[in-house]
């Protein structure tokens, strides 16, 4: 069975899932430093994507990286607060896909000061 890339993001300040945070994937090519962007998506009320972020048989193994934009999703939040550069803009998550039949899933675990990745099931 192909495999497949989904994420899940998690607002741990408020309690609930981030619906709303635009998500990019990328692919690099460490040798020449060359990135593509794949794909771009937005969470929905579930703090997830409507669909993987990489469908079944996109995978391929290599370099991938989520660039999470919770800057905008956190200032939105924030609707009494004075608008002020935030903490964490855009959160990075760089990683390797060694399996493309495989599933990786990607959750974040974010706050306006931090955050927690790992490889999810």
């Amino acid at each position: 069975m192909p495999g497949q890339l989904t994420t899940h993001v998690l607002d741990t300040v408020h309690g609930c899932p981030a619906a709303g945070v635009a998500i990019e994937v990328w692919r690099l090519t460490l040798t020449t430093g060359v990135r593509t962007l794949l794909t771009s998506a937005r969470t929905n009320a579930g703090g997830r994507t409507a669909e993987p972020l990489l469908a079944a048989g996109a995978l391929s193994a290599g370099i991938y990286e989520l660039i999470f934009m919770v800057g905008d999703y956190f200032a939105s939040r924030e609707s009494s607060a004075p608008a002020a550069l935030p903490f964490l803009d855009h959160i990075p998550v760089r990683f390797a896909i060694a399996d493309p039949d495989a599933h990786y899933h990607v959750p974040l675990l974010v706050s306006p000061w931090s955050y927690t990745t790992y490889r999810g099931s």
